[in-house]
């Protein structure tokens, strides 16, 4: 049964394929290299792919797992989850994409991970890029997963005082509340910005032996992300104010979806 298109409409369907066509080419190049470089002595490795130069599948595998973690990150982001909140405008649908995104760096990351664990203790071989991998992509996680909960309006909040407020004080809250949010980023941005610029003009390295440039990436990030996140911000108080008070409950924490699911596999009724 084809799932409800959440703001793709018509084009959710040919950007599936799009997706599996592209997860294919990627398949298909990835093998040859693995092919040429197990039985061929091509010597490619993941120094190799970090640094491409001029080999051109190299090139090739790296524009497509980038086209492949775009396009799956678009698609994934056409589908609401059971407790998410509907985007409401394109800041919305932004950081649905790129939660998606991830959402498929955290896979990434276990089948690293999964990888180093079986070469080092099943073949005693070691690598020098998966930890460092891990924590290059754990970066960018942690970072997009503010964003995704600012869009989800999930952060840690005290109700206590607030819900006493009533809707014109919840308001001005709200408003100080974005406001205070832009005026760290206002500070982050004019703080970090010469050390970003600098950092990427030398495309700063992590100094070990693979060398994968972690600084001056996760330094931009962090101010692209966190810029991001002002805006979806300020896109929530925008879409949330003429919503009526909401009275929140220790109730609200309970997870209905979850506790049906729960009930299912046990096997469970409503009565019992």
């Amino acid at each position: 049964m084809e799932t409800q298109s959440l703001w793709l409409g018509a084009l959710r369907r040919p950007m599936r394929v799009l997706m599996i066509v592209l997860v294919a080419a990627l398949v298909l190049v990835w093998l040859w290299l693995a092919i040429g470089s197990l039985f061929l002595g091509s010597g490619i490795d993941m120094s190799a792919i970090l640094r491409p130069g001029d080999n051109v599948l190299v090139k090739l595998m790296l524009w497509l797992l980038l086209a492949v973690s775009l396009v799956a990150s678009v698609y994934l982001s056409d589908t609401k989850g059971a407790i998410e909140v509907v985007p409401t405008g394109p800041i919305d649908i932004l950081s649905l994409i790129l939660s998606r995104l991830a959402m498929i760096a955290i896979v990434v990351i276990v089948g690293v991970m999964f990888y180093e664990v079986v070469a080092r203790y099943l073949f005693a071989k070691p690598t020098l890029w998966a930890n460092e991998l891990s924590l290059w992509l754990a970066g960018f996680v942690f970072l997009l997963a503010g964003l995704y909960s600012m869009q989800q309006r999930s952060h840690i909040r005290i109700y206590t005082i607030y819900d006493m407020m009533p809707r014109w004080a919840q308001k001005a809250a709200d408003t100080f509340t974005v406001v205070l949010i832009w005026a760290f980023f206002i500070a982050l941005l004019w703080g970090g910005y010469d050390e970003v610029r600098d950092k990427l003009l030398r495309m700063e390295t992590f100094g070990t032996a693979w060398d994968p440039p972690i600084p001056s990436t996760i330094k931009a990030g962090i101010v692209l992300i966190i810029g991001l996140v002002a805006l979806q911000a300020l896109s929530n108080l925008i879409a949330d104010w003429n919503k009526a008070a909401e009275l929140h409950t220790a109730a609200d924490e309970i997870d209905e979806h979850e506790i049906a699911n729960l009930k299912k596999a046990l096997g469970a009724d409503d009565n019992g």
